[in-house]
C-alpha cells in the first residue's frame, strides 16, 4: 500500500537535484528535510510516544510487581508464572481463539458470497451495498442492546418466529439446541455461537466491501480467457477469483483477527462473560484482575502474555502489505507459499475440535448449509439471485427495524408484546422517558465534546505527520511508518491498564479530558496512515510550481497541498468521528460518574440486572446511531475517493 512508501521530497522545475556536496553533513546523515520532519512529525511522535509507547513499556514493569495496599512489590515473573495454574486465565484464551476463529471463517464465507451477488448486479449496486454498511457503522452498544433483547428467550422476537415457522423444532430435532424456546444467551451451550452470531453480523459489510472492491480490480479478461477455454463457473472462481483475492481475503482476515480476538465491549455488552466464564475472553480476565481486584501488576501480565499472538498477526500484516507496495519480495514462492493455507486451515480445524468439540458439528453443519445454498444461487437465474439478496438485507437490516418500531411503541405495547413488528400506535412515548429519566442530554453532550476534540486532534496531527512521511526526505522514514502502522493495530487491551494507572497518578479519572486525551491512541495512527497514502497520490508537479514562485514548503502545504486532499482530510474525519463516538473501553473503565459518561457507557448503565427498558433503549440507539449514519451517508463518495487513494493505490 503506498502508505508504507516514502515518496522522495520534490525538486524545483528549473534547478538541479541537490548533490552530495550542497548538503551539509547532518543533512547528508540525517536526510535532506530534516528539520522540517522534525516540525511536522513532533505532535505525532508525542502523542503516540506518550500515549502508547510508554504505556506499553509501563505495563511491562507493572507485571512485575504484585500491589500490597497502597505499595507496589517488585516481584519479577511470579505473575507469568500464576498464569500457567489460572483456569479463569486458561478458558480466557480458549475463549478469545474459538471466538475469533469461528467468527473469521462465516465472515470470510458469507463476506465473499454478498461481495459475489453484488459484483453480478447491474442495477442498485451502490445502494444495496450502502444498506449492507448499517451494521458496521452503527455503535457497538446498538448492536448488543438489539441482539440481547431479539435473542431473549422469553420476550425475544427470534424464539418468536422460529417457533411460529417451525424452525426452532426443527433445530431442536437436530439437536442444534438442547431445548425449546432457547436461551440463547443464557444456555452455556448456546451463549458463544450466539455471541460469534452477532460479531459475524456486525463484520461481514467490511468483508463485502473489502472483497467487492477487490473483485473490481480483477481484469474482464481473465474470465473471458477462462471461458474460451470451457471453465465452468467453479473453476472460473477457484482459478481466477480467488487467486485474484488472494492478498485482499489475507489482508482483511489478519486485520479483523486481531480486532475479533482483542474484543471486548461486544461480549461484554451480550454476555458480560457468562454464564459462567463460558464466553469470556481474556480482555475480560484482564479488566477483571486490574479494574475489579486493583491487581495490575496480573491484569498487566494477562495482555502482554498474549502479546507474541498479537505481534505475529502484525507481522503478517506489515510483511503484506510491504509486499502490496513493491518494497520486498515475497518471502516463499513456489509450492511452499501454495501449500501454506492448507497447513494453517488444518491446524486451526484441529485446534477448534479439540477447543470446542461441541460447537465443532454445529458450526460445520451450519457452514455446509451456507455453502449449499451459495452453489445453487449461483446456478441459478437473477430471480435467485435477487432471493439470495433479499434474504441477507433481511438478516443484515432485521435488527435495525426492530429498534427502529420498538422506540415508536408505548410502554404497554412493549410490555404486552401486542403486535411485536409494528407500533399501534406511534408514540413518542419512549423518547420523553429516555430524557426524563436519564441523564440522556448530557451523555450526548459528553459524546460530541470528546468525540470532536479527539477528531479535531487526529486531524491537525495527522496532517502534518503524514505530509512529512509523504513528501519530505528524511532517515527513518520508513521505520516511523511502521510504527505509525503497529499503534495502529495495537489493540486497546494493551493500553487500557497503564492509561489508567497514569489517569489515577495525574488526577484525570471521571473527567472528559481522561478521554479527550486517551482517544487519540486509536484515531491517530490511523489517521496518519491513511493521510500518508493520500498525499503521496497527489501530483507533485503542482506544489512545485509554488514552490518556483517563492512559497515555502509550508505555504505550499497549507495553501496547495491541503485543498487538494480534502477527500483524504473527510474520510479521516469521518473515520476518527465515528471512532470516538463509538468508544466503550476506555469510557467504561476510565469514567464512573453519570454526569461524565459518554453514550455507549451510559446506555449499558441504564440496564440495572433483569430489568432492562427496552423502549428507552431503542429510543437511544436510535438517536445514537442517526448522526453515523447520515454522516457516512453524505460522506460516502469523500469516504470512497479519501479509501481508494489513501490505502488502496499503489
Amino acid at each position: 500500500m503506498s502508505s508504507l512508501r516514502t515518496t522522495p521530497a520534490p525538486v524545483v522545475k528549473g534547478t538541479s537535484p541537490p548533490g552530495p556536496g550542497s548538503l551539509t553533513p547532518v543533512q547528508r546523515r540525517l536526510g535532506r528535510d530534516w528539520r522540517l520532519a522534525v516540525l511536522f512529525l513532533a505532535p505525532t511522535a508525542v502523542l503516540v510516544g506518550v500515549l502508547v509507547l510508554v504505556p506499553i513499556v509501563q505495563s511491562m514493569i507493572t507485571s512485575t510487581t504484585v500491589r500490597h495496599g497502597a505499595q507496589s512489590v517488585f516481584v519479577g515473573f511470579d505473575n507469568y508464572r500464576a498464569l500457567l495454574d489460572d483456569r479463569q486465565f486458561r478458558t480466557g484464551v480458549v475463549n478469545s481463539f474459538v471466538f475469533t476463529a469461528y467468527a473469521e471463517v462465516f465472515k470470510v464465507v458469507l463476506g465473499l458470497a454478498a461481495a459475489l451477488l453484488l459484483h453480478r448486479l447491474r442495477r442498485g449496486r451502490a445502494l444495496i451495498t450502502g444498506l449492507l454498511l448499517v451494521p458496521w457503522v452503527v455503535p457497538t452498544v446498538v448492536t448488543a442492546f438489539s441482539w440481547r433483547a431479539l435473542l431473549d428467550p422469553i420476550f425475544g422476537s427470534v424464539n418468536t418466529l422460529l417457533t411460529d415457522s417451525g424452525i426452532g423444532s426443527l433445530l431442536a430435532s437436530l439437536h442444534l439446541v438442547d431445548s425449546w424456546p432457547a436461551g440463547w444467551l443464557s444456555d452455556p451451550s448456546l451463549a458463544m455461537p450466539s455471541v460469534i452470531l452477532v460479531n459475524v453480523w456486525k463484520g461481514v459489510p467490511f468483508f463485502t466491501v473489502c472483497f467487492l472492491a477487490g473483485l473490481k480490480s480483477i481484469p474482464t479478461e481473465l474470465y473471458e480467457a477462462a471461458t474460451i477455454d470451457g471453465a465452468s463457473t467453479w473453476q472460473q472462481f477457484r482459478h481466477v477469483t480467488l487467486p485474484g483475492l488472494r492478498h485482499v481475503i489475507t489482508v482483511t482476515v489478519t486485520l479483523s483477527s486481531i480486532w475479533t480476538f482483542n474484543n471486548f465491549d461486544l461480549i461484554w455488552l451480550l454476555t458480560q462473560g457468562g454464564p459462567g466464564d463460558v464466553t469470556a475472553p481474556y480482555v475480560l480476565v484482564a479488566y477483571s484482575k486490574a479494574i475489579l481486584q486493583l491487581q495490575y501488576g496480573a491484569g498487566a501480565a494477562v495482555t502482554l502474555v498474549m502479546l507474541p499472538i498479537i505481534a505475529g498477526l502484525v507481522f503478517v500484516l506489515v510483511r503484506l502489505l510491504r509486499e502490496d507496495s513493491g518494497n520486498r519480495p515475497p518471502r516463499w514462492t513456489g509450492p511452499t507459499r501454495r501449500a501454506l493455507p492448507w497447513v494453517i486451515t488444518v491446524l486451526v480445524t484441529g485446534l477448534l475440535f479439540w477447543a470446542s468439540p461441541e460447537i465443532f458439528w454445529k458450526a460445520a453443519l451450519v457452514l455446509a448449509v451456507i455453502l449449499l445454498v451459495a452453489a445453487l444461487v449461483t446456478r441459478l437465474s437473477k430471480v435467485g439471485t435477487g432471493l439470495a439478496l433479499a434474504g441477507l438485507l433481511v438478516f443484515v437490516l432485521g435488527p435495525m427495524y426492530w429498534i427502529f418500531v420498538t422506540a415508536f411503541k408505548s410502554e404497554t405495547q412493549v410490555v404486552m408484546r401486542d403486535n411485536d413488528l409494528w407500533p399501534t400506535p406511534w408514540t413518542l412515548e419512549q423518547f420523553g422517558a429516555l430524557f426524563t429519566n436519564q441523564p440522556f442530554g448530557r451523555w450526548y453532550l459528553n459524546t460530541i465534546t470528546v468525540s470532536a476534540a479527539s477528531t479535531a486532534v487526529a486531524l491537525i496531527c495527522a496532517a502534518l505527520g503524514g505530509y512529512a512521511l509523504a513528501r519530505l526526505r528524511f532517515r527513518g522514514a520508513q521505520g516511523f511508518t511502521v510504527t505509525v502502522l503497529l499503534t495502529y493495530v495495537m489493540p486497546g487491551a494493551l493500553l487500557f491498564i497503564p492509561l489508567y494507572q497514569l489517569l489515577i497518578e495525574t488526577r484525570l479519572t471521571d473527567s472528559l479530558w481522561s478521554l479527550a486525551i486517551t482517544y487519540p491512541t486509536f484515531t491517530l495512527p490511523f489517521a496518519t496512515w491513511l493521510l500518508t497514502g493520500y498525499f503521496a497520490s497527489i501530483p507533485v508537479d503542482l506544489e512545485e510550481a509554488a514552490l518556483v514562485d517563492g512559497s515555502t514548503r509550508f505555504q505550499a502545504f497549507r495553501r496547495v497541498v491541503l485543498p487538494l486532499a480534502k477527500p483524504g482530510l473527510l474520510a479521516v474525519a469521518l473515520f476518527t468521528l465515528t471512532n470516538a463516538w463509538n468508544e466503550f473501553l476506555f469510557a467504561f473503565v476510565f469514567i464512573t460518574k453519570d454526569e461524565y459518561k459518554t453514550l455507549p457507557v451510559g446506555m449499558q448503565s441504564m440496564i440495572a440486572g433483569d430489568v432492562v427498558p427496552q423502549g428507552q433503549l431503542a429510543a437511544a440507539s436510535l438517536l445514537v446511531s442517526i448522526p453515523v449514519v447520515v454522516m457516512y451517508a453524505f460522506g460516502q463518495r469523500f469516504l470512497t475517493e479519501g479509501l481508494t487513494a489513501g490505502a488502496v493505490k499503489g
